[in-house]
């Protein structure tokens, strides 16, 4: 009886053990997912910004055009 609840208790503790390691691993992963969000919201700002951007110089150099037609 006693080495069954012992052997019990090492089982309880190894899988204490991997669950630990996997909460660790999950806070990790979170991290990872949080720093690659900010990225990718950078990426997309930047691209908004480029498009605006070519929007306005685009309409710049219709008016342009426009004057150089007369």
């Amino acid at each position: 009886m006693h080495q069954e609840v012992r052997s019990l208790s090492d089982d309880v503790t190894r899988v204490e053990t991997k669950l630990d390691i996997i909460g660790q691993t999950l806070s990790d992963v979170g991290k990872d997912v949080a720093g690659h969000e900010s990225r990718i919201r950078a990426l997309e700002h930047t691209s908004w910004r480029a498009a605006g951007g070519a929007a306005v110089l685009g309409a710049g150099a219709g008016i342009v055009t426009q004057f150089l037609m007369r």
